[in-house]
C-alpha cells in the first residue's frame, strides 16, 4: 500500500478529576494534566486545549522539518521554535485565526542557508497538523 492510501487512527481519552481539571491519556504514554485556561475561569500552570492546539502545530512543523532535513542530508546543530496562537471572537464564537511559528535553525558550518530555507518551507507545506487546521499557520524562520 502506498503512502497516499494509508489511514492511521489515533486514540486519546480524557477523564475529569475536579473543578475544571482533568487528565488526558493515551496508551503507552504518560498522562498529562489538563484544564480550562485562566482566561475562561480555569487554572494557572496547567496545559489547556488552547496550549495543546498551538503546540501541536509547533511540534508538527519541527518533526516534519526533521524528516525532510534528514532525507536531504542537511546538517544542523540546533532547532528551537516558539509559537503564538491568536484566539479571537469571530461571528460570536471563539476560534484561532492565526498561529505564528518562529523556528530558529542553527546550521553546521558549510551548510547552505538557502537549502535550509527551502526545507523549512517544504516542512510547512507538508505539516499534516497545520494542513488540518482552519487557522492560518504562518512560519517565520531564522537560519543561523
Amino acid at each position: 500500500m502506498d503512502q497516499k492510501s494509508k489511514v492511521y487512527i489515533y486514540h486519546t481519552a480524557v477523564k475529569w478529576t475536579e473543578q475544571r481539571k482533568g487528565v488526558i491519556s493515551c496508551e503507552g504514554k504518560p498522562d498529562v494534566e489538563v484544564a480550562t485556561p485562566p482566561e475562561f475561569k480555569g487554572h494557572e500552570g496547567i496545559w489547556s486545549p488552547e496550549d495543546l492546539f498551538v503546540a501541536s502545530a509547533n511540534i508538527c512543523l519541527m518533526t516534519t522539518f526533521l524528516a525532510v532535513a534528514e532525507r536531504a542530508g542537511l546538517a544542523f546543530s540546533a532547532y528551537e521554535s516558539a509559537a503564538e496562537g491568536r484566539l479571537e471572537l469571530v461571528e460570536g464564537k471563539f476560534q484561532f485565526t492565526t498561529i505564528t511559528i518562529r523556528p530558529s535553525i542553527t546550521l553546521k558550518s558549510g551548510e547552505d542557508a538557502g537549502k535550509a530555507k527551502e526545507l523549512i518551507e517544504k516542512a510547512e507545506r507538508n505539516c499534516l497538523i497545520s494542513n488540518s487546521m482552519k487557522a492560518a499557520v504562518i512560519v517565520e524562520p531564522v537560519i543561523h
